[in-house]
């Protein structure tokens, strides 16, 4: 198997990335694309140093053959942009007897240029002491500076032994995930007995090289998939089950630990297909699709170097509210649910479409008196327009300020309350809906119930009309 990344191939891997992020037909003088910002990657290299390491396995130490293949990958890392590296050993400080469980020590800290560093550790340490796997994970997730939106932190153990002390490192490696302090962990082991494979499969990605000869080819194959990302599209289904919904933003959640790894706007791409989508391949995802209602798709796991479609069901239609003079409510908003919900899901502005899933729906519309519309149905690339009255403008002329109170008076000749008029102001312009009304108001400086005011007024949809309440 070809060694990853050796310098040679350098020249090589920058064409290649620059083929991938720029589309097939398009040219930069064409097309300004937006600035892309590529994860910064750090890797931090648990190294097992125990006692152990300085068995014979096949020709040479398993040290020996682990610090050469090691070496080797530093020096193909070392010149690679958006790359950090560090370096952790354990079982390198006290010898055995007695046990030192917290012989673990952070030998060589992230930085750019430190792989001389790195390499100088490497060659001049000698294996002495016991294995602390999970207390070594644990120091592991302090090691990665903090404050960094767009990183990647990566942690590859090289092991030869399962947990000497008495550490639980599957929960250790998990807390890290959860918190999102690391993704998934690499394990590498060297010559382990396979009857092991379950303690280490707990803690992240575990491969076992059982032959000297495989260490190196398991260990390229390990830098690869940490490293190199992957390929997926998202297909928004219609309700004939056709990709063509689009528009859409699309948020990728760490399953793990919840964080946010990925926002993007659905696109068709120049074929009338769902655009590409470059994705790190070690989370598993869970996908919102922030229609109206949102769907999520959860559990999603890419395989590495290969195309996943991942697939979602969001039929959608649009709905418009509108008044004939498109003057009138203007800046207006109106509420959005569910049938049968009283859950807002939307706050939509008057005389704009806004799409949603297909269904029905009930609206709330803030004008006086407020209008309630159930059962509103959205179909499938249709935009359903529901018509608001035009209403009336009345103006309330008084003599001085005072309370008032506006009521509907329905067909059944009950009425009921909808506003209450202002208190503070003489005269008060609304707009009112079409309708049958009942007004009634004291002025503030009279203290007799006599003195209140009571009319009957009709509004007509367009009119204006004045009524004096003195």
């Amino acid at each position: 198997m070809t060694r990853f990344l050796s310098k040679r191939h350098l020249p090589l891997l920058v064409v290649l990335v620059l083929f991938i992020i720029q589309p097939a037909g398009m040219s930069y003088a064409q097309v300004k694309p937006p600035r892309y910002q590529p994860p910064e990657s750090r890797i931090l290299f648990i190294f097992d140093a125990s006692q152990s390491m300085a068995g014979t396995w096949q020709k040479q130490s398993k040290i020996a053959i682990a610090r050469k293949v090691l070496i080797d990958i530093i020096d193909s890392l070392e010149f690679l942009p958006h790359v950090q590296m560090g370096l952790r050993l354990f079982g390198h400080q006290s010898p055995v007897p007695p046990q030192d469980c917290r012989d673990s020590k952070l030998e060589v800290p992230f930085a750019r240029g430190n792989a001389s560093k790195i390499r100088q550790k490497l060659r001049y340490v000698v294996p002495k002491g016991t294995t602390p796997i999970a207390y070594s994970l644990e120091m592991g997730g302090n090691d990665f500076p903090p404050d960094c939106e767009n990183c990647r932190n990566i942690i590859i153990m090289i092991t030869d032994g399962v947990e000497s002390c008495d550490g639980d490192a599957c929960a250790v490696a998990t807390e890290l995930q959860r918190k999102g302090i690391v993704l998934r962990p690499f394990v590498i082991g060297i010559g382990i007995d396979e009857n092991f494979r379950q303690s280490f499969n707990c803690i992240g990605r575990f491969y076992n090289a059982a032959q000297e000869e495989k260490f190196g080819e398991v260990m390229d194959a390990v830098i690869s998939l940490a490293l190199n990302a992957t390929t997926a599209q998202v297909n928004l289904l219609d309700q004939k089950g056709n990709p063509v919904e689009t528009n859409v933003n699309l948020t990728f959640f760490d399953s793990f630990s919840g964080k946010i790894r990925y926002n993007y706007i659905h696109t068709l791409n120049h074929r009338g297909l769902p655009d590409t989508l470059i994705l790190d391949p070690l989370p598993v995802y869970r996908m919102r699709v922030n229609t109206l209602p949102p769907v999520e798709v959860d559990n999603i796991k890419l395989v590495p170097g290969r195309h996943t479609i991942i697939a979602a069901d969001v039929p959608q239609g649009s709905l418009l509210v509108k008044v004939p003079d498109p003057m009138v409510y203007r800046a207006m908003t109106f509420i959005v649910r569910k049938s049968g919900n009283m859950s807002t899901i939307n706050l939509q502005k008057m005389y704009e479409e806004e799409k949603y899933l297909v269904g029905k729906y009930d609206i709330e519309v803030p004008v006086i008196p407020r209008i309630y519309l159930n059962d509103i149905e959205i179909k499938q690339s249709h935009t359903t327009t529901v018509d608001i009255p035009r209403p009336g403008l009345v103006t309330f002329l008084r003599s001085s300020t005072g309370f008032g109170s506006l009521y509907i008076r329905k067909s059944n000749n009950q009425e009921e309350w909808i506003y209450n008029l202002s208190n503070t102001a003489k005269n008060e312009s609304l707009q009112i809906q079409p309708g049958k009304y009942r007004v009634v108001f004291r002025a503030l400086n009279a203290k007799q119930t006599l003195y209140t005011v009571n009319k009957l007024f009709e509004v007509r949809s367009g009119s204006s009309e004045a009524i004096q309440l003195y």
